[in-house]
């Protein structure tokens, strides 16, 4: 089992020669290696498998995450992975049976859906183990589309991020429901120690945002697109100012519009109608979340659409900074709050989705509370997510499930 995963090491096992899977070779396949958390993951399995002494392959056609895979001991295999017309992955089958023989491969693991068709093909050619992840929610609004999402459900293993994900997998497809199983997404908590966030490095984010020193801020950190909430929490901006409950905080919005020009703009026009412009502001990508989370008197996740997982509920957190989220999806996994406990066991808020009112009260409450309040909320905060979500869980459950397939 694994001992120790962390994102600066490089022996994560005292022996890794008396693993099970030592020896094995272990094929993961995903579109590219680009930053996500799909792609993320992969890398983090890889440098699990390469410590356990196992190969770590991974098929892809690349990205910035290449050099990272290949330092934690990885093998990157170039592979068109991201093609979806059908007669390019015929052609694909073909070359990752070629390459599952030449390399010796002993499992296949998918990671999207356009190669798990591929690699479904190649490892049943293969006589392979077969497994397959849902990172996100692939509903489908269509019998066809339905039909294309079901190749993430016909794994040997089929492994859902959240128990949200797996009641979604169980929906839209039964037969996959015994062989589902709920391995949420890890965090290297490392990277997340409040100890380890040097204050200057909150100074230049509140410098680089426009804070004054005595201001709190409410931050909201996720790509510009209307599901992320961006608008709900504008709204409940305007009635915390309208209610005299805003005077010492700013909003922020830290997140890239990725080119959604008409989103600004209406983002724009509604700060503008409600008098926020020294209330709420736009400030980009945030390339230092640890920090930002820190500088932060409260992180709100106001989502109107489900999300498979809750990675920023996790890591804000993990910092100890009070987390209010929509009460819908798989984010509400990751924090615990009323009625599923005593307000005073809480490590943070549910408000419905869309609803800026319950939004505005839960900021107030938690812009009310007394420094004792927030350091019990914040080592309660702390004490769950590392127990739950971390890196060395997500990694052990991935590899146990390995272990048993190359075990019948």
């Amino acid at each position: 089992m694994v001992q120790s995963v962390r994102a600066d090491e490089t022996a994560l096992f005292a022996d890794p020669g008396t693993h099970p899977l030592a020896g094995r070779t272990i094929l993961q396949i995903i579109p590219e290696l680009q930053a996500g958390g799909a792609e993320r993951t992969t890398v983090d399995i890889a440098a699990a498998l390469s410590a356990a002494g196992a190969r770590a392959l991974v098929a892809s056609e690349g990205g910035r995450l290449v050099a990272e895979l290949q330092a934690k001991g990885g093998v990157w295999l170039p592979f068109p992975a991201a093609a979806k017309n059908p007669l390019k992955m015929l052609g694909n089958i073909r070359k990752l049976s070629r390459l599952c023989a030449a390399e010796k491969v002993d499992l296949v693991h998918a990671r999207s859906r356009a190669p798990a068709w591929v690699a479904l093909a190649a490892a049943r050619a293969m006589r392979l183990p077969f497994v397959t992840t849902y990172h996100g929610s692939y509903a489908g609004a269509s019998a066809v589309k339905v039909l294309y999402n079901s190749v993430m459900a016909r794994g040997d293993v089929v492994i859902a991020n959240s128990a949200y994900t797996a009641d979604l997998i169980a929906r839209m497809h039964p037969f996959a429901r015994s062989r589902t199983r709920v391995i949420h997404r890890g965090t290297d908590f490392s990277a997340y120690l409040p100890s380890a966030v040097d204050p200057e490095r909150i100074g230049a984010l509140r410098q680089a945002w426009g804070v004054e020193p005595e201001q709190r801020i409410v931050l909201l950190a996720g790509r510009l697109t209307s599901w992320k909430g961006q608008g709900v929490l504008i709204e409940a901006a305007r009635l915390l100012k309208e209610q005299g409950r805003l005077s010492d905080a700013v909003c922020i919005l830290a997140g890239d519009a990725q080119g959604r020009d008409d989103y600004v703009r209406e983002l724009d026009g509604l700060i503008a109608a409600g008098g926020l412009e020294r209330r709420v502001r736009r400030v980009g990508h945030c390339t230092d979340m640890p920090a930002a989370f820190l500088a932060a008197a409260v992180v709100v996740v106001p989502s109107t659409e489900p999300e498979a997982f809750g990675r920023v509920a996790v890591e804000a957190q993990a910092m100890g900074t009070p987390v209010i989220v929509s009460d819908l999806g798989a984010v509400p996994e990751t924090v615990i709050g009323p009625p599923q406990c005593l307000p005073q066991e809480r490590t943070g808020w549910h408000v419905p989705p869309g609803d800026a009112p319950a939004l505005a009260d839960a900021i107030a409450d938690v812009l009310a509370l007394r420094p004792s309040q927030r350091d019990a909320l914040a080592r309660r905060a702390r004490q769950h997510v590392e127990a739950r979500f971390s890196l060395e869980h997500m990694v052990g459950e991935t590899l146990d499930v390995y272990t048993a397939l190359l075990g019948r």
